[in-house]
């Protein structure tokens, strides 16, 4: 096949699998963790930000005309390639990370009946690894739609994750004390130190 003709197909065959694996493993775990996790003991009183979030997304969406993103569209192959690359990468960080937080996980910041601080895995590289992941998959996505409307998507998810971010580790904080504040100190909370990097 001509490499024009590979590249016709590979990255929104990429973008459909990887986001399509995403939201079964999502649904089955969600599914899951209704009849096996651990009950909840405490809930954030900050909303959760993914209404909003998912309400802007409709209006980006369905409201805003693509006319407006032409100007900020690029189709360029030095776009697609790293991006099917980061998108592959970060998915399979995403679904590492959800694995291993297992019955633990939830939508909204809670803490759990006999709730254990994970720190190793893909937890000992940032302390919040689920979003670091999604927002490599929004990154990447991003770069093979060839910028465009995908930017706006990006910024938007970079701010619902701080916002939920911020939430989660204010409860953390205030339940786990000591050695949350010591994960903090040891652990960067979405961007991955380089080998021998120091913080």
């Amino acid at each position: 096949m001509p490499e024009s003709g590979f590249w016709d197909w590979v990255p929104g065959l990429t973008v459909s699998a990887c986001w399509g694996l995403f939201v079964v493993t999502w649904l089955a775990g969600a599914i899951y963790n209704l009849r096996r996790a651990p009950a909840v003991r405490e809930r954030s009183a900050t909303a959760s930000p993914w209404l909003v979030g998912l309400a802007a997304v409709l209006v980006l969406n369905q409201f805003v005309p693509a006319s407006l993103w032409r100007p900020i569209t690029i189709d360029a192959r030095w776009l697609t390639v790293p991006g099917v690359v980061l998108l592959v990468v970060s998915t399979a960080f995403t679904l590492w990370a959800r694995a291993a937080l297992g019955t633990m996980w939830t939508s909204a910041a809670v803490i759990k009946d006999d709730h254990v601080l994970r720190t190793s895995g893909p937890y000992g590289i940032t302390r919040h690894p689920i979003y670091t992941g999604l927002l490599g998959m929004l990154a990447g996505t991003t770069l093979i739609e060839g910028l465009g409307r995908w930017v706006a998507l990006f910024g938007l998810g970079v701010l619902m994750v701080m916002l939920k971010i911020r939430a989660e580790e204010r409860l953390l904080g205030r339940t786990l004390g000591p050695a949350h504040d010591r994960y903090r100190q040891r652990v960067p909370m979405l961007i991955p130190r380089l080998p021998g990097g120091h913080k």
